[in-house]
């Protein structure tokens, strides 16, 4: 199965009890489907994987498949600091029946390129011919996907796609360069879609287009359209949502947006703290400003 198109980052809705708020969570996979999104994503970033229980990723998980009801890819988060571990949630997640794996690394002491490159190989056999798609995040991990690494694991049959989560747009043309084909890179919220569409990625899979979905359609239709005035003009007022979210964290900000938009899916997880007042005001303006409110 192949992917393109936008791929939300879905939050994860859990209660001060520890219950994954499953009604919610299906409501936003119905409201995400209905506006036409490619495809759903579970567990990344946004999904706050790092602060969820074992048994809570796999509900999230679960009920999204069931909202879903195979209507559109679901490409599922793995994130560990060992290869067993990985392993055994890749399996899981592929027995629940998953489209693709999105392929996270966490690390506490730093791993070398071969450490790194053993890590997703045994995601990728692991997936079973499942999709994989890299996920690097040097701003909060670790140990990074080095460029040699990267060139290495395109080789691999189901390693197909990445999300560089850099700042660094010249890295992906070095990615699509290097890659000659085998790879296809995906936007994420640090880039700017429309020119990461325009040096040949083939769309936008992170956290915003959870609050802003029908416009991040629009902005991925004008650029693989080939029309970049109209792609331009709909990215720039766009861009204000990425600087709320690099001002606060992005979990508060997209739960504070969606419950703004009439979706209760609580707080970000503690020890992480909730938006105040004013700065929800100031999400509230943003969101506005791009017709998301």
């Amino acid at each position: 199965m192949s992917f393109s198109g936008v791929f939300p980052y879905l939050v994860s809705p859990v209660d001060t009890c520890g219950t994954v708020l499953t009604g919610v969570l299906s409501d936003l996979v119905e409201h995400l489907v209905g506006a036409g999104v490619h495809g759903l994503a579970p567990l990344g970033s946004t999904g706050e994987f790092a602060y969820l229980l074992r048994e809570q990723r796999y509900q999230v998980v679960e009920t999204v498949l069931a909202a879903n009801r195979g209507r559109v890819p679901v490409v599922a988060g793995v994130a560990s600091t060992t290869i067993a571990d990985a392993v055994a949630q890749t399996e899981r997640l592929v027995e629940m029946g998953v489209h693709g794996i999105l392929a996270i690394l966490e690390a506490y002491f730093p791993i070398n390129d071969e450490g790194v490159e053993a890590y997703f190989t045994a995601i990728a056999t692991a997936a079973k011919g499942r999709s994989v798609v890299l996920y690097t995040n040097p701003q909060f991990q670790r140990s990074d996907l080095t460029l040699p690494v990267i060139e290495r694991l395109s080789k691999v049959d189901n390693i197909l796609y990445i999300k560089d989560a850099s700042t660094n747009t010249g890295r992906l043309l070095s990615i699509i360069e290097r890659t000659k084909g085998r790879m296809e890179v995906f936007a994420a919220s640090a880039h700017i879609p429309a020119c990461v569409m325009l040096i040949g990625g083939v769309g936008w899979m992170a956290g915003p287009a959870c609050i802003v979905p029908q416009q991040s359609l629009a902005l991925y239709q004008a650029a693989k359209a080939g029309d970049w005035a109209r792609a331009m003009e709909l990215q720039r007022p766009l861009w204000r949502v990425n600087e709320i979210f690099a001002k606060y964290s992005i979990a508060a900000c997209i739960k504070a947006a969606l419950d703004l938009q009439g979706f209760k899916v609580g707080d970000p997880l503690p020890p992480q703290r909730p938006l105040n007042e004013a700065a929800r005001a100031e999400v509230a303006d943003v969101l506005k400003s791009v017709g998301a409110l």
